[in-house]
């Protein structure tokens, strides 16, 4: 064996939706190519993007990712219009367009991002198809996680003595 560093697989995740897995039961997920301009490219590298109150909407057999909140950079240039919250086009074949299409029309589901992601050089969002959760399943949730922080903290507690 060399003395060289090991690499660590780099963090490819960009931003996630945590919202999203607690208020909602995802069902099918699908990954889909992001449409971008130059300065939204750069806003991403630097970690500038919130996708809390983002959705998915199908517009004339396309889809579009609404309420993405992308900060420009203090150094984009000034002959670019800037829109925080513009539509972004996903790029999604024609089969997963009809999925989609065929799961929002139905009553009470609808399609969420869930995380953005570099694959190589090129933005992906994973998108699910969600149905709402009702509030006591959220307390289910609430509960689940709280105890999994308890059991980790017990077998720690026990690992120490």
């Amino acid at each position: 064996m060399g003395k060289g560093k090991t690499k660590k697989p780099a963090d490819n995740t960009i931003a996630q939706n945590k919202r999203a897995r607690f208020e909602y039961h995802l069902l099918d997920t699908f990954e889909a190519g992001v449409a971008l301009m130059g300065w939204e490219v750069k806003a991403l590298r630097a970690g500038r993007v919130q996708l809390t109150d983002s959705f998915v909407v199908m517009t004339k057999g396309e889809a579009f990712l609404l309420g993405a909140q992308l900060s420009p950079l203090d150094t984009v240039s000034t002959h670019y219009v800037v829109e925080k919250a513009r539509s972004r086009k996903l790029l999604l074949h024609k089969k997963e367009l009809a999925k989609l299409n065929q799961a929002i029309t139905q009553q009470g589901q609808t399609c969420v991002c869930t995380a953005l992601y570099w694959k190589g050089h090129l933005v992906k969002a994973k998108i699910a198809i969600a149905q709402g959760k009702k509030q006591h399943d959220k307390r289910d949730t609430e509960r689940q996680r709280d105890w999994q922080r308890d059991k980790a903290r017990i077998v720690r507690e026990n690992v120490k003595q």
